[in-house]
C-alpha cells in the first residue's frame, strides 16, 4: 500500500462510494484478487480484506486484476481524453461540436459529455463559452475595440457576446476595456475571529473578500472603478460572509461577481466540489479540472481566487498532507479546515 494514502480516509470514501475519490487510489480485494474504483457499485468486502494502492499499475504489480464492473483502468483514459479535448478547444478558432470532440477522443457524445462535466465541473459547451470570454477579455485588455474583441474571440455577432460572454466578464465589456471605469464597488470592513475582513461587491455580487486589507488596497486592485463605502445593504451582505467564515462548512448561495480565464474558472468550480472538511492535493485539483498535468497552474489559479472561503481554496493541501500556501497565512487555513471538520465530524 502506498504510504501517501490515508487508509481510514480511503475506506470512508470507498464505503460511501465517493465518485470524487475515483482516480486518487484503487481498492484491492484479497479474497477476489481484483481492484476497483472507490465508487464501484459492487457489494463491499470486509475491511480486513481490503488494501489500497495509489494507481492501477501498482495494484497490477501486486498481482491484482481490474474489476470488469467499474473498469478502474478507464479512469486514466477518461482524464487523458478530457485533457485532449480541452487542448483541441483551446487551439480551435471556433468551438468544435460535441460530436466532433467526442469522436476525436474516442467516445460516444453522451458519454463524453457526462465524463467531461464530472472531470471539470462544467459541460463542454460551457467550457467553450468561457474560452470565448477569456479571448474577448484579452483582446479588450490589449486595446481592441469592443467590436474587434467580439469577433476576434469567435462570436458570430455582438448579440451572442452580450448574451453569453459579457456576463462572464463580471462587468460591461466597455467598462472592462476602460479598466473598470463606470463600475461602482461598495466595501465594508467586518470583524471576524480570524481578523478584520474586507468585503466588496458590485451590483452583480461579491467581487472581493480579503483579510487584513482596506479600501486603499481595493482602489489599487480596481483603479478605474468608483470605490465607495457600502452602507446598510453591504453591511447585511458582509454579515452573511462573516457567518460563513465562522462556519465555513455551510452551504451558501451568495451572489458572486468574479471573472477568470477558462482554466481558472474550471479550477474554482472544482474547488466547490470538494466536500467541507476534506482536502485535495494540487495534483488532484488539476485532475478534477480536467488538466492533470497543470499542477503548478492549479496552484496559481487558487492564488487568483478573489473570494476565498466562498470559493474554498483552503481545502487544497500539498501531496504530502502538509498545509501548503495560503494568501492569508497557513494558520488561518488550518483554522478554516479545523472548523469544517468539527462541523462535519
Amino acid at each position: 500500500m502506498s504510504d501517501t494514502i490515508d487508509s481510514q480516509s480511503a475506506w470512508d470514501a470507498f464505503a460511501a462510494r465517493d465518485r470524487s475519490a475515483d482516480g486518487r487510489f484503487v481498492v484491492a480485494v484479497r479474497t477476489t484478487g481484483i481492484y476497483c474504483k472507490p465508487s464501484c457499485p459492487a457489494r463491499h468486502p470486509r475491511r480486513e480484506n481490503v488494501t489500497f494502492y495509489v494507481d492501477p499499475p501498482t495494484a497490477r504489480a501486486a498481482g491484482y486484476r481490474a474489476c470488469l464492473r467499474c473498469r478502474p483502468d478507464e479512469e486514466g483514459r477518461d482524464r487523458v481524453a478530457v485533457a485532449r479535448a480541452i487542448a483541441l478547444m483551446e487551439a480551435a478558432e471556433a468551438a468544435p461540436r460535441l460530436e466532433e470532440l467526442a469522436a476525436t477522443v474516442g467516445y460516444a457524445p453522451h458519454h463524453f459529455h457526462r465524463l467531461f462535466k464530472r472531470a471539470t465541473g462544467v459541460t463542454p459547451a460551457a467550457y467553450a463559452r468561457a474560452l470565448k470570454s477569456q479571448r474577448a477579455a484579452v483582446a479588450l485588455s490589449d486595446g481592441a475595440t469592443i467590436t474587434q474583441a467580439i469577433y476576434e474571440a469567435g462570436y458570430s455577432a455582438p448579440s451572442r457576446f452580450y448574451a453569453h460572454g459579457a456576463p462572464r466578464l463580471g462587468m460591461a465589456p466597455s467598462a472592462w476595456a476602460r479598466g473598470g471605469a463606470g463600475v461602482t464597488i461598495r466595501w465594508a470592513i467586518a470583524p471576524t475571529s480570524l481578523g478584520s475582513m474586507l468585503v466588496a461587491a458590485t451590483d452583480r455580487g461579491i467581487c472581493r473578500i480579503a483579510f487584513d486589507e482596506d479600501d486603499q488596497a481595493l482602489r489599487a486592485r480596481f483603479p478605474a472603478a468608483e470605490i465607495v463605502p457600502g452602507g446598510e445593504p453591504l453591511a447585511a451582505l458582509a454579515t452573511q460572509v462573516v457567518a460563513i467564515v465562522e462556519s465555513p462548512g455551510r452551504d451558501h448561495s451568495l451572489p458572486l461577481d468574479v471573472r477568470g480565464t477558462a482554466f481558472q474558472e474550471a479550477i474554482w468550480q472544482a474547488l466547490r466540489t470538494i466536500p467541507p472538511g476534506e482536502t485535495r492535493s494540487y495534483a488532484q485539483l488539476a485532475a478534477l479540472a480536467g488538466r492533470p498535468g497543470a499542477v503548478r497552474a492549479a496552484g496559481t489559479a487558487c492564488g487568483a481566487n478573489h473570494v476565498p472561503v466562498l470559493i474554498p481554496c483552503h481545502r487544497v493541501t500539498k501531496s504530502d498532507g502538509s498545509t501548503g500556501g495560503y494568501a492569508y497565512g497557513p494558520e488561518r487555513k488550518r483554522m478554516l479546515l479545523d472548523r469544517e471538520r468539527d462541523q462535519t465530524g
